[in-house]
């Protein structure tokens, strides 16, 4: 098949051909709130709630969530690609949030201008390779029924462009 770094990048080209969402995952610490950018996200369950997300094990945000026992998911609204950049960014967490305002409702940091945000308490963290997976029971949520989210597709940003015209029920 190859070396290890070109199987891992024909992965990355085959993964990418599956359009997600695009998402800032925060937490608030004793040093203020941290985020990073993900499209590593995922409703697990409806009953009880539940969502997954999985964190870089060298995230400077995953030891603030372990510590927090809390986080939100703020779901980005196309035209956020700016924001999305500066939270993958290696910067420190007070300047990313100088970038963007924010609240801190429920325990966590929810992005103003977020497409949906949903907060979530820690229920269970689990090794997954380089990442951690981490289970939250959401506890708040809220979103905008008007608005488009920033999709990531075969490396770059992408928008859904026409309205969703009808949903499964």
């Amino acid at each position: 098949m190859g070396s290890a770094t070109d199987v891992q990048r024909a992965y990355r080209e085959a993964i990418g051909e599956f359009a997600t969402g695009v998402t800032i995952v925060t937490a608030h610490g004793p040093q203020g709130p941290a985020g990073l950018t993900t499209n590593a996200v995922t409703s697990l369950s409806l009953d009880p709630l539940l969502l997954v997300v999985c964190f870089d094990n060298a995230s400077r945000t995953l030891p603030v969530v372990r510590e927090a026992s809390r986080f939100a998911v703020n779901v980005l609204r196309a035209g956020q690609e700016d924001l999305a950049a500066v939270f993958a960014s290696k910067q420190v967490a007070a300047s990313k949030f100088e970038a963007v305002t924010h609240t801190v409702a429920h325990g966590v940091p929810v992005l103003d201008d977020a497409l949906a945000w949903i907060a979530c308490d820690v229920h269970e963290l689990l090794p997954g390779g380089d990442h951690t997976i981490g289970i939250g029971a959401v506890t708040h949520f809220d979103h905008d029924p008007a608005g488009e989210p920033l999709l990531y597709f075969r490396g770059g940003y992408a928008s859904i462009g026409d309205r969703v015209r009808s949903r499964p029920t």
